[in-house]
């Protein structure tokens, strides 16, 4: 092992090339080119091989990350990518998206005795990357086909996961979703230089070479009720996320021209696709040559700045109420974005919103910091007298996610739900308080990462197997 891993001294940590901010800028592609197979191994031999490997903890899908990073540097490619898949459904989107200086490698061994991290995120992209590439990834071949359905609500990760993982075991499996396509976030909300469009249609497309079918434009509630789906299967997965914006409850909130993340992610990402857009291409939410301000300071803000730079914004600024250290977005991000021209206010928090049919400014105050309050992060509180004017052409608020209104968004009355508006479950086996309808993902956690929902829909698939089993013996019984 010693010839081949344990290179942390002798070779410094190497992320893949990243475009210059002023190449970058101008496209919505992946801002990070592509590891090459000997800068791979490389970096992969840096791997300490920990005997408790904190990465591995840390990761919410428990990836075997020092198997795989000592296979890649051995170059048993094939076997690495095997690896990878047998505990992540979507290791190359995990790769582009996790915010991995939070998770594994913000809990690498030899980046706290300052080695600087192993690139695992990058690594993991290129092992799945390589994979596609040469066709070792295919679809699942059912040996035993299950008579038995599943319907779940949701195309986004979790529901996928679940699909693939269920679909392996041989059951039917139908995904409904409201959108035109599959993906959920990934699709509308995540844009494409942080996650190119095609690595999404590549995974759904395989999901439907492996017999799983998918039913787009279907709203549950709209179309049929939950109470009506459970009628035609088994089982009943909800994966929906969370989709509905939080507020900001401000004067002037009534104004033209404030607009949600997702109503301005969303638009971008159908552009992108290379739909029609009205109220892009009418200019409503083309941030070209305009003063935009973007409210949030998580992930969801970043990918809005890092979006409105590149539609060629006049100016682009972030109002965040704590300071740089207390964000609950991903520091990597935050730089990337400074890099692209985004002006960042710290310890400013929106006060009014000022414009007469549209906004034209925004009032805001200074913030000072306190004691940590429930989330661990240093309490903001507001200065006195200390207000100042910020000129917005355009206000896009990235303040998170609640749930939508449910039950009613189910025309189900009966589930149950939680005292944040998720879906109430039994933690033991993900199921509601309906009898073979289960929940997982944001729906039940609230706005979380993409890594959790994979998890989740992961998770839930032990326990939805467990019922049908159960309820296959007791049909037998009656027949």
């Amino acid at each position: 092992m010693s010839e081949k891993m344990l290179k942390f001294v002798k070779i410094n940590k190497q992320m893949p090339t990243k475009r210059a901010s002023n190449v970058r800028t101008e496209d919505f592609k992946e801002i990070y080119n592509k590891f090459m197979n000997d800068k791979a191994k490389e970096q992969s031999s840096r791997c300490s091989q920990c005997g408790v490997p904190f990465c591995q903890i840390h990761c919410p899908l428990n990836n075997n990350i020092p198997d795989w990073l000592k296979l890649t540097a051995e170059g048993r490619l094939r076997e690495a990518n095997e690896l990878v898949h047998s505990t992540n459904n979507m290791p190359e989107i995990c790769g582009s998206i996790c915010p991995q200086d939070r998770l594994c490698e913000g809990n690498c061994v030899i980046e706290r005795a300052g080695h600087g991290t192993v690139t695992i995120g990058s690594v993991e992209k290129y092992i799945t990357d390589t994979a596609w590439a040469k066709g070792w990834i295919k679809p699942i071949k059912v040996l035993r086909e299950i008579d038995q359905s599943i319907g779940i609500i949701g195309a986004g990760p979790a529901g996928l996961a679940c699909a693939e993982e269920l679909r392996k075991s041989g059951y039917k499996v139908t995904i409904y979703d409201r959108y035109d396509r599959p993906g959920g976030l990934l699709i509308y909300g995540i844009p494409n230089f942080k996650l190119e469009k095609f690595s999404i249609e590549r995974r759904t497309n395989l999901l439907k070479k492996s017999g799983i079918k998918f039913k787009q434009n279907f709203e549950v509630g709209k179309n049929i009720s939950l109470g009506d789906l459970r009628k035609k299967h088994d089982a009943i997965l909800i994966a929906t996320g969370v989709y509905k914006a939080r507020e900001v409850d401000l004067p002037g909130s009534n104004l033209k021209n404030i607009f949600s993340a997702m109503e301005f992610l969303t638009a971008s990402n159908r552009k992108g696709l290379g739909d029609k857009v009205k109220s892009f291409d009418n200019g409503t939410l083309n941030a070209e040559k305009k003063d935009i301000v973007i409210i949030g300071g998580g992930d969801t803000g970043m990918d809005c700045v890092r979006t409105a730079i590149r539609q060629n914004a006049k100016s682009v600024k972030c109002l965040y109420r704590r300071d740089r250290d207390n964000m609950p977005g991903s520091a990597r991000e935050v730089y990337n974005a400074e890099e692209e021209g985004v002006e960042f206010n710290w310890l400013s928090n929106p006060k009014k919103f000022i414009g007469k049919s549209e906004v034209s400014s925004i009032l805001v105050e200074r913030m000072k910091l306190h004691k940590a309050d429930s989330s661990g992060r240093k309490k903001p509180e507001p200065i006195p007298n200390s207000e100042f004017e910020v000129k917005a052409d355009m206000v896009i608020k990235a303040l998170g996610f609640n749930p939508e209104n449910l039950p009613k968004l189910f025309s189900s009355p009966d589930l149950s739900i939680s005292k944040w508006g998720t879906i109430k479950i039994n933690l033991k086996n993900m199921e509601t308080n309906l009898p073979g309808v289960f929940a997982a993902g944001d729906i039940v956690r609230g706005a979380s990462l993409v890594v959790w929902a994979i998890r989740d829909g992961r998770d839930v698939t032990i326990s939805i197997k467990k019922y049908l089993e159960q309820k296959l013996k007791k049909d037998e019984k009656v027949a």
